[in-house]
Order: C-alpha cells, then structure tokens, then sequence
C-alpha cells in the first residue's frame, strides 16, 4: 500500500487547511498519510527560501492575489478558520512536541488540537505559558509532552526530518510525496489524491 507523506508545520496556514482536506482524500482512496514534522524556518534556512510575507513585500497586487486565493479555497471547500493575529509564529516548541507527541502516543490529538489553537481558535503559540494551557484544556498530557520535546534525542529527530526532507526537494509547508515524486501546496491536493491512485494500480 502507497503512504503519500504530508511534511507540516503548524506555522503554516496553509498546511493547517491541507490537514483538513487529508481525510476526505484518504477515504476516498484508501490510502492513510504519514505526517511528518519539519521545522519551517529550518527548511527556509537550509533553502536560503523566505515566507511569502517577505518575499512578496513590495510587489504590488500579488500578496492580495494570494489571499484572495485562500479565501476561495476556504469557502469552496466550507473549512473552519481564523487568521492568527499572531502570526506569524515561532513554531520550535510546538515542532518538537509534534515529536514527542509520536513518541507518547498522542500525536493524531496532538496535531488536530495545536491546529485548532493555531487557527480556529487563535492563540499565541509561541509563548510557553500559552503553550501549557493550551494543550493542557485539549486534556494532553502536557508535562510528558514538555519534558520530552526539551530531550536531545527528540530534538535531534527533528532536525533530521527537516535536513532529510529538505534533501529530497522541500523548500515550504505544506509539501506532499508520493513516493519520489513532489508536490507544494495545498492547491496540488488535487494531484496528489491521482499520484496515490496511479501508484495503487
């Protein structure tokens, strides 16, 4: 069985929407994705690449064009979110959570419940108190998940994941793999639903 692999960060609205489109497509294909955390400003550092933010300042017009584009894909496809007044985020300590998270078990929960704090119910998930109360109302085992994402081992893991990911052509988030075939962005879903059909035979 095909596993397309789903390379996120939780800074990124876009993967948050992504995340929301992923089960639609498992079902209909059968096909469960691997979700793999990376941290983006690693990625963005390992590509000399920068958010769009930055990248497009100054350029008249296609800043607006690409939000209007998220607001139509938001309203086609009906997804709950709120832009964070926060953004944008510093997303270390969620990233390495996301790691520990796997590692305790809880990672599904873990992902679903820090996208609902990042971007249906906006909170400022860079400050580490914020962080604690967050995860602890999403009923976590917050402790365990602190602990362990300060641990060499997990931070390590992270690393890794972005560095490898980076090698195999990752240079933003939301980025999607089909085996060793590519894709960025969310509005690629569509592509990559036929990519895990095709391979399915």
């Amino acid at each position: 069985m095909i596993e397309p692999e789903f390379h996120f960060d939780f800074g990124s609205p876009n993967a948050y929407l992504s995340h929301l489109m992923i089960p639609a497509i498992e079902q209909r294909t059968g096909a469960r994705f691997r979700y793999v955390p990376v941290l983006l400003g690693g990625v963005f550092k390992l590509t000399n690449n920068r958010s769009p933010g930055e990248s497009m300042a100054g350029i008249r017009n296609k800043l607006d064009y690409e939000r209007l584009e998220m607001r139509r894909f938001i309203e086609r496809h009906q997804l709950p979110f709120t832009f964070n007044p926060n953004f944008p985020v510093n997303t270390l300590a969620l990233m390495r959570g996301a790691v520990a998270a796997q590692r305790l078990g809880v990672f599904e929960r873990y992902v679903d419940e820090v996208y609902k704090h990042m971007w249906r119910e906006p909170k400022k998930m860079d400050d580490p108190s914020v962080i604690k109360a967050a995860l602890t109302a999403s009923g976590l085992p917050v402790d365990e998940l602190l602990a362990l994402a300060g641990d060499a081992e997990v931070k390590a893991t992270l690393a890794d994941n972005t560095q490898q990911s980076v090698e195999r052509g990752t240079f933003g988030s939301p980025t999607f793999y089909v085996g060793d075939q590519i894709w960025f962005g969310k509005d690629r879903l569509r592509d990559v639903e036929e990519a895990i059909i095709a391979a399915r035979g």
